[in-house]
C-alpha cells in the first residue's frame, strides 16, 4: 500500500472485541505496514539523501470519524514501537506498552478518538532501519543505513497520516523521544496538530543525555560480534547491547525509586559471595533488563536512535527557542515529572517559558512522582484525567 487516499471504516477498524475482564481494554490489535515506494515518495533525510522505498509499521485505535478531526498520533520513546495498546492474541501476557491511558473510558478514549502510533523510521518493530534489506544489496542495511534524526521520523509520520486521510491531528501525544517528536511537529509542520503534550522532554537533548547514550554505544560497538555493524546472520552483540541497556536503564529510574525497590537488598544469598555475582538485587534487576532487551531490540538501532537523540536540538535551525517556536499554533499542555533527571522539570519549563514568549497557549503540569524518568509510563491515575479534560477542551475549539 502507499500514496494518500480515504481510509475506510471496516480498515481503520484495526481493534477487535478484547478482554471481558477489562472493559477499558482496547482489545486484540493487529499491526499493519505500509510501504512508501512511488516516485515523489522518497522521504529526503536532513543527514542528505533520500531513504526510498520505506515502510512503516503501525497500529490504529479507534475509528476515524466523518469530519477526521478526532485523530491523535502517539509518539514512542526509545525502546518503543507501535504496539501502544491492547494485544496481539489473547495468549499475550503484557499488552502495548500506553495501554494504561489507551482504550474505551481512558484518558485517550478510544469510543470517541482515532489513535494511531507509528515504529519510527531506524527502528527495529517493522519500519525501515538498519536491520531492515537494502534493496540495492539484497542484504540488511546493518551500518549502510543512513543518520536520521528526530525530523526525519516526524516527515515519515506525516507521509502515514496522509496515507491514513488524516491532514490534521486533533492531538500529538508523547513522552521521552516521543516528546521530542511532538515539538518537532509542531514546530516542522504548524498545521497539521491542533493539540501538543510533550512529556519527560527537552527542546534539546542535554549533555548528559548525551553522554550516557555514548557509553551505551561504545558497550556495543566494542563487543567483538558486532562486527562493524555487519552482524546479521551471525551472533549479535548481545553483550554490548546488553550493557547499552543497563546504563540506559538506570537513567529511568530515580534515586528514590532505587533505594524503596532494592536498597541494599541481597539477592537469594545471606552474606557476600566475594566474587563478581549478583549479590545485591539490583544487580540481578538490571542483568535481566538487559538480557531481556536484546530478546526483542537491534543492537545498530540503539546506535542509531540515540544518535538522533542527540542531534536533536530545536534551536540549531532557528538559533533560539523563542524564534523555534514563532510559527507554531497548537495549544500545548506539557507534563513534567519531580524525580525525573534524565529530563528534570526545569527543561519541561524552558519549552512553556518560550512558547509564552510567543504568546501561545500552554499549560504546564508537574506530576509528583518518585518513579524518575520512567514515571510517565506508569503514574495513571495522575496523569489521565489531565490529558482527557485537556483533549475534551481542545476538541470544542478545534478548527481546521
Amino acid at each position: 500500500m502507499s500514496g494518500k487516499r480515504p481510509t475506510t471504516r471496516k480498515e481503520i477498524g484495526d481493534v477487535a472485541m478484547g478482554f471481558d475482564d477489562d472493559a477499558g481494554s482496547a482489545g486484540i490489535v493487529r499491526t499493519r505496514h505500509v510501504t512508501f515506494d512511488r516516485p515523489g515518495q522518497e522521504l529526503p533525510l536532513e543527514g542528505g539523501g533520500v531513504l526510498a522505498p520505506f515502510t512503516l509499521a503501525y497500529e490504529t485505535y479507534g475509528s476515524l470519524n466523518e469530519r477526521r478531526d478526532n485523530a491523535i498520533l502517539v509518539t514512542h520513546a526509545l525502546s518503543g514501537n507501535a504496539h501502544v495498546a491492547g494485544r496481539h492474541d489473547v495468549a499475550d501476557k503484557r499488552p502495548g506498552w500506553w495501554d494504561m491511558l489507551i482504550g474505551p473510558g481512558k484518558g485517550l478514549d478510544t469510543d470517541r478518538y482515532f489513535v494511531i502510533c507509528a515504529n519510527v523510521i531506524g527502528g527495529c518493530g517493522g519500519s525501515t532501519g538498519p536491520s531492515s534489506v537494502d534493496p540495492a544489496t539484497g542484504r540488511p542495511f546493518g551500518t549502510d543505513f543512513p543518520m536520521i534524526t528526530i525530523k526525519d521520523m516526524v516527515n515519515a509520520q506525516v507521509r502515514l497520516l496522509d496515507h491514513l486521510g488524516v491532514d490534521k491531528l486533533l492531538a500529538a501525544v508523547g513522552g521521552s523521544m516521543g516528546g521530542m517528536q511532538v515539538l518537532e511537529l509542531a514546530v516542522s509542520h504548524p498545521d497539521r496538530t491542533h493539540l501538543c503534550v510533550p512529556m519527560a522532554t527537552a527542546a534539546r537533548q542535554p549533555t548528559m543525555a548525551i553522554a550516557f547514550n555514548e557509553v551505551g554505544r561504545q558497550a556495543i560497538m566494542a563487543d567483538p560480534d558486532w562486527q562493524g555493524g555487519h552482524y546479521y546472520g551471525g551472533r549479535s552483540p548481545a553483550k554490548g547491547l546488553s550493557v547499552a541497556r543497563m546504563v540506559g536503564h538506570i537513567t529511568y529510574l530515580s534515586d528514590e525509586a532505587m533505594e524503596e525497590k532494592f536498597g541494599r537488598r541481597l539477592q537469594d544469598i545471606h552474606d557476600y559471595t566475594f566474587t563478581f555475582s549478583a549479590d545485591f538485587e539490583v544487580e540481578s534487576y538490571l542483568r535481566y533488563q538487559g538480557l531481556s532487551f536484546t530478546n526483542r531490540f537491534d543492537a545498530n538501532t540503539y546506535l542509531y536512535i540515540t544518535r538522533a537523540l542527540d542531534y536533536f536540538d530545536l534551536t540549531r535551525r532557528h538559533g533560539t527557542l523563542v524564534k523555534a517556536f514563532e510559527a507554531v499554533k497548537a495549544r500545548f499542555l506539557v507534563m513534567g515529572f519531580s524525580s525525573d533527571w534524565l529530563h528534570p522539570p526545569y527543561q519541561l519549563k524552558e519549552i512553556v517559558s518560550a512558547l509564552r514568549a510567543t504568546q501561545r497557549h500552554v499549560s504546564y503540569y508537574e506530576v509528583e512522582s518518585h518513579f524518575g524518568h520512567d514515571a510517565f509510563l506508569l503514574e495513571r491515575e495522575k496523569m489521565e484525567g489531565i490529558i482527557a479534560a485537556f483533549l475534551s477542551s481542545g476538541s470544542k475549539s478545534y478548527h481546521r
